[in-house]
């Protein structure tokens, strides 16, 4: 795909990856619309981005506040040729010292939220004439689980199925999906278990630029699936 001009939809815009991803769409000439709940971190992505970069304040486990937006915003004849969802929330804890309401954000943020914006963006982008690509974040975790992790791992390896079945669902309408699992990656995700990041973890601009190369592939070559890990994960 040729980037420069393309409208892309990015989740969890504000940091870490998100923000990496939205500078480096916006370099290749994407006009991108970063989603995110922190209001002033997409303010201050849009003074450093420039007007390319349109901050959208939004929380994606509220179904009709999404869908009001997506109105308000695409129609047949504009709409996205990018969908990158990212977002997502995560914590590691026993399962019986767990609040259920934990578990329950991870599962609106990371599972439910990725269904209610792909599902409204996809019936746009099968209209559209040309590529399009639907890139999922999913994670190492995704594909194998480890302790305390039950709810961020069900959620991931959950984001595994679903992008798989979706690339069979979309792929004749000239849709790519492809479900990027990186390993861990230098950002504040892993404080909760104790983890603080470190310049061996895979760094968010780094993994960005990947994406952008999966992004860049040719038309009829498709990577469904791509892992990403650190070689050596320890700390230096």
């Amino acid at each position: 795909m040729d980037l420069h001009n393309k409208v892309a939809v990015l989740t969890g815009a504000s940091s870490g990856l998100g923000s990496a991803l939205a500078k480096a769409l916006v370099q290749e000439g994407v006009v991108v619309y970063g989603l995110a709940r922190n209001r002033d971190r997409l303010t201050q992505l849009r003074e450093q981005l420039g007007t390319n970069f349109h901050p959208v304040r939004m929380n994606l486990a509220d179904r009709q506040m999404l869908s009001h937006w997506v109105e308000d915003t695409f129609s047949l004849d504009y709409g996205p040729d990018i969908l990158i969802n990212n977002a997502g929330v995560g914590g590691f804890e026993k399962i019986d010292e767990m609040q259920p309401d934990y578990w329950l954000q991870m599962v609106d943020v990371n599972l439910n939220g990725t269904y209610f914006i792909t599902a409204q963006l996809a019936a746009l982008m099968k209209q559209k004439q040309g590529h399009q690509h639907i890139v999922n974040i999913g994670s190492i975790l995704g594909t194998v689980a480890r302790s305390e992790g039950a709810a961020y791992c069900a959620t991931k390896f959950a984001i595994s199925g679903f992008s798989e079945a979706l690339f069979k669902e979309l792929r004749f309408y000239q849709i790519k999906v492809t479900c990027v699992n990186p390993g861990s990656i230098a950002t504040d995700f892993f404080a909760s278990s104790g983890i603080t990041k470190h310049a061996h973890m895979l760094q968010p601009d780094e993994l960005a630029d990947t994406i952008l190369y999966v992004l860049k592939t040719p038309d009829n070559m498709l990577i469904n699936e791509l892992t990403v890990r650190p070689l050596n994960p320890k700390a230096p």
